[in-house]
């Protein structure tokens, strides 16, 4: 029997504090080598869809799982199976929209925490969607942050954004105009977005910023201009092997130049000390997010475990008639 947890179940269940905790773990997981990881492939279909899949394995925990999701014209779609690493028995099937949503929040968290610096306390944000929710909910546990300026090019949807997330987080959330009114000044900036050309200008940033892009994450696609990534004095990645095959912003803002690539960390590298996340007050440090499975898998273990605790979700069985088959499924 697997457990069957609904995107409703996955929202009753986790929280940012959860999954920050769950993704800091994931990092030390990759740190200390007990810790497997396949990056993302892509499947495209004629049409315009895609099959998305990664993997990973949680050694230490005893799980191991993949994402698997579609984007099509309709939409996207997301699954964890969430497996036993030593049985290989199937525990879970984890619906996970929500769950990815936090997860790459609580990767910008984290990368705060280690990153940003200890006074950060303006945040400037560029995108309004789901993901940049989860970005601020991430953000204000690990700094106290006092004021938030957002841009997105909707008028009405960053108004309805900055006013939902003021009641929320009860603090100032402030819907300006232009992208330079939401960066200027701030202590973090943020880019939630789906654009393909660069929504944030180097000329914007102050010294001792600290910036997330969470946005882009094919070759093609960028979010920040060749000198926002240059001036960095300091940037990590989720995975470099997969930021190379992915990580737009760096891949386009390197060019030839691939000794770039030598000076970039991972986070788990700064998770475990091994190197800073900043050394001086005045410098530009940048977190390059793409979104690993490792990430999917602890968080997903975690909220496996707190619905078997809470006995939330629905059991489903894998096949009919176990004592005939043994452990194993009919043939078809």
């Amino acid at each position: 029997m697997a457990l069957l947890l609904t995107e409703s179940d996955v929202r009753q269940l986790l929280t940012m504090e959860m999954a920050i905790s769950a993704v800091e773990e994931s990092f030390q997981r990759l740190a200390d080598g007990r810790a497997i990881l396949h990056s993302r492939q892509r499947l495209f279909v004629s049409g315009g869809s895609y099959l998305h899949y990664m993997a990973a394995a949680d050694s230490r925990r005893g799980y191991m799982g993949l994402k698997i999701y579609t984007s099509s014209r309709e939409g996207l779609r997301f699954i964890v199976p969430l497996f036993n690493a030593v049985s290989g028995e199937l525990l879970a099937l984890i619906e996970a929209d929500y769950l990815g949503q936090m997860r790459t929040g609580a990767a910008s968290g984290v990368a705060t925490r280690l990153m940003a610096r200890e006074d950060a306390t303006k945040v400037g944000l560029i995108g309004t969607g789901l993901q940049a929710r989860t970005q601020l909910l991430a953000i204000v546990q690990v700094r106290k942050i006092e004021r938030v300026r957002v841009f997105g090019r909707d008028p009405a949807r960053r108004t309805k954004f900055s006013s939902e997330m003021a009641e929320r987080l009860t603090m100032p959330v402030d819907a300006v105009d232009t992208a330079e009114a939401a960066v200027r000044d701030a202590h973090i900036v943020v880019t939630a977005t789906t654009a393909s050309q660069p929504v944030l200008n180097d000329s914007w940033l102050r010294p001792g910023v600290h910036i997330n892009a969470i946005g882009a994450n094919f070759p093609q696609k960028r979010e920040l201009d060749d000198n926002s990534v240059l001036r960095a004095d300091i940037i990590a990645v989720d995975s470099r092997e997969q930021a190379k095959i992915e990580a737009g912003d760096l891949i386009q803002a390197f060019g030839s130049n691939t000794s770039q690539w030598d000076s970039v960390r991972e986070l788990a590298e700064i998770a475990a000390g091994r190197t800073a996340g900043r050394a001086y007050p005045n410098d530009i440090t940048l977190f390059k997010s793409s979104g690993i499975a490792i990430e999917d898998v602890v968080t997903a273990s975690r909220v496996y475990e707190k619905a078997i605790e809470m006995k939330i979700g629905k059991h489903i069985p894998l096949w009919k008639n176990e004592e005939q088959f043994g452990q194993r499924p009919p043939r078809p």
